[in-house]
């Protein structure tokens, strides 16, 4: 069976409502994945309707263009969502769009790759890497960044508890024989947060055990690697970063009305989301209760709803949607009132 045919959307039917599709407006999938998102949001557009599909992975992009690359309504950019205004440029300079759909992180076909080295729970090269053969790998950070780095690498990213513990064995295992293997470093994790949590530990080698590899559920559920393999692909693939040229440049494109819609997957991600749509939907506080407030520190976006989670039903289809969360803000117009 095809990555298409098992791939779930997560949270389709309240993205396509969030979106508000026009016929013939102009929308753009910045992570296009396997195409459940975009596909959709394409039967709904008409001749005049235009959508734009991006995606950093390669995988995705002959995907994207196996399945629309006849079609003359959709454009397709082998790009990190960080370009997308550059690429919007490279359908017509200046162009506004009327949607745009932020599904950050890992996809399901990469996590299920053990070639890709994103999950711990599948043997294979510890790579990580969105865009492959590009950057450094997982591998080459574990190998080689200091204790102290790799230590800051899992609290910040991972918000692991045993980070200082972990990057000491890292260090301390790579000085024998470094790691390559997923199976390896999870073993690593394994052992040593079982120890320091008073459980009984593995040895190096072994793999993971039950979990699902998107992180999420409660705390006592995860694998003790959920943390720093999230940690370390956030690192290689500079996430947060992309993230937050992605949301700039999203709200400097969007034409009025037009609509973002993100969805986060954990909450580093999700706070980040957060902020910026409160931030930019928000008079600027220097200004705020004065009779008169320059343009530049009026709101930009409104706040659309709350933020919406996966229904009960929806996990138990697809479990890897239950950390989901979805937020929606819409581009003020001149002259509305914010």
């Amino acid at each position: 069976m095809s990555a298409t045919a098992t791939h779930a959307a997560v949270l389709l039917p309240e993205v396509l409502t969030a979106l508000n599709i026009r016929a013939s407006g102009a929308y753009l999938d910045a992570t296009f994945g396997r195409g459940g998102h975009a596909g959709a949001m394409l039967e709904k557009l008409s001749a005049e309707g235009r959508l734009l599909c991006l995606d950093r992975d390669l995988r995705a992009i002959a995907e994207a263009r196996a399945r629309f690359g006849a079609d003359p309504r959709v454009h397709i950019f082998h790009a990190p969502f960080s370009r997308l205004a550059a690429c919007a440029d490279r359908v017509r300079e200046g162009l506004e769009l009327d949607g745009i759909l932020l599904d950050v992180g890992v996809s399901s076909p990469q996590l299920d790759d053990p070639e890709r080295g994103f999950s711990f729970l599948k043997d294979g090269p510890l790579d990580m890497r969105m865009s492959e053969g590009e950057g450094a790998s997982a591998a080459d950070v574990v190998n080689r960044a200091p204790e102290a780095e790799l230590k800051r690498i899992f609290r910040e990213y991972g918000e692991e508890r045993f980070a200082g513990r972990i990057a000491r064995a890292i260090v301390a295992d790579r000085a024998v024989r470094p790691f390559t293997r997923t199976g390896e470093l999870a073993g690593l994790i394994e052992r040593v947060v079982r120890a320091a949590a008073g459980g009984r530990g593995g040895r190096r080698g072994r793999g993971g055990s039950e979990g699902a590899p998107g992180g999420g559920g409660g705390e006592r559920s995860k694998h003790p690697a959920t943390r720093v393999f999230q940690a370390l692909r956030i690192h290689v693939n500079q996430e947060l970063e992309e993230l937050g040229a992605a949301l700039e440049a999203a709200r400097s494109r969007l034409a009025p009305h037009g609509r973002l819609a993100v969805i986060s997957f954990h909450s580093l991600e999700d706070r980040m989301v957060k902020q910026f749509l409160r931030r930019h939907s928000s008079v600027d506080p220097v200004y705020a209760g004065l009779p008169v407030i320059p343009a530049t520190a009026r709101p930009t976006l409104r706040l659309v709803g709350r933020s919406i989670e996966p229904s009960p039903e929806e996990i138990a289809r697809n479990p890897r949607s239950r950390s989901a969360r979805l937020r929606v803000a819409e581009r003020i117009a001149p002259g509305d009132v914010a």
